[in-house]
């Protein structure tokens, strides 16, 4: 890996609400655009390069919130979070494209097929959960033929298209890059083949190694073992000394509501990567170094897994996952506005020099 290599750095859009205590209502802040544009703000100040809008039963509408966050800020750029089987992929090639253009390129496309079964199928998805792997490729592949060929005829298991009309082109050439993470064995052959980006969850740099190994004979079998690149999905708990970083971590989830703790282990429960953080979070005292700790993953469904520190050991133990073959990282901190700027201010300078 060359190290000389600039950093992709993304941050996190908290439509999910936002807070500095689990265990304290009156620190929740919840969603607003006046919330969402403060965090969005605070990390394009602080030197990130895109800001993830995610999808979930709790969040807001990621291409509606996108599409606020954007016309708010100058550089920074939207991955927007994608489900198969909500939008046709006609319309959502015309809404990336659309969107592509009126920002000129500032958005990346996040695929999103482990909903736990019970969330997908309140939604209305049918399909299990495999089924919702191919409908998701077969989305892919349709939408980069719509983005780069005339008169496409489709006729797939789940879509059918006959020669229609995309327009406008996408900004981006071929057409906006699309990143996924997910440790099961679809996850990992759909980002093989399409992805530009592929996102690991929090776990040891060893570890993350070898998958990176594993990704790149996957990806080399569709002729991109060098295209595809590799981050990390991690939380940041940074403050100017150690003692104040641990202090505030422990403030963020301990005492938080034991209904909610037991909530949050049922969630995601068909998701490898959930199944995968789960496991984490049985580690001895919640640590997995110095400084990979497990705690949010008691208090959060998700990429839980946070690096806590001072400003050098947070940036020592991002580069550990440098060495490992990861190109950049799409970071989270409590809360979301204040992080982001502490973590540019304090940690950035570091990951550049």
């Amino acid at each position: 890996m060359n190290n000389k290599k600039s950093l992709q750095m993304g941050w996190f859009i908290p439509t999910i609400g936002d807070t500095t205590a689990f265990s304290d209502p009156s620190k929740a802040i919840p969603q607003s655009l006046e919330h969402f544009e403060r965090v969005a703000v605070a990390a394009e100040q602080a030197g990130f390069d895109y800001v993830l809008v995610p999808v979930t039963p709790f969040c807001w509408d990621a291409w509606v919130t996108a599409s606020f966050v954007i016309a708010r800020t100058e550089k920074l750029k939207a991955l927007v979070a994608v489900k198969p089987g909500f939008i046709h992929p006609v319309a959502q090639a015309k809404m990336f494209a659309t969107f592509d253009q009126l920002s000129k390129g500032r958005i990346y496309i996040n695929l999103i097929a482990g909903l736990s079964e019970k969330d997908a199928y309140a939604e209305g998805q049918i399909v299990a959960k495999d089924s919702r792997y191919e409908q998701l490729e077969e989305e892919v592949e349709l939408m980069k033929r719509l983005w780069t060929e005339e008169g496409v005829e489709y006729q797939g298991k789940y879509h059918q298209a006959h020669s229609p009309k995309v327009i406008p082109a996408p900004f981006q050439q071929p057409h906006p890059p699309f990143y996924l993470g997910g440790g099961s064995e679809h996850a990992a052959e759909i980002s093989a083949k399409h992805s530009a980006v592929h996102l690991f969850w929090g776990d040891y740099p060893e570890r993350i190694a070898e998958q990176i190994k594993d990704m790149r004979e996957r990806a080399a079998k569709y002729g991109r073992g060098d295209d595809i690149e590799f981050a990390m999905r991690l939380q940041i708990i940074c403050r100017e000394t150690e003692e104040e970083a641990w202090a505030a971590a422990d403030t963020l989830v301990n005492g938080a509501d034991p209904a909610w703790t037991e909530q949050v282990k049922t969630m995601m429960a068909e998701s490898v990567a959930n199944q995968r953080m789960k496991e984490l979070s049985k580690t001895a005292g919640r640590k997995m170094t110095p400084h990979l700790w497990t705690g949010i993953t008691e208090v959060r469904p998700g990429a839980g897994i946070a690096v806590v520190g001072n400003p050098q050991q947070v940036a020592d133990q991002l580069l550990a996952f440098v060495d490992a073959g990861c190109s950049g990282f799409c970071l989270s901190g409590y809360p979301h506005h204040e992080e982001a700027e502490r973590f540019g201010r304090l940690v950035m300078p570091l990951l550049k020099r």
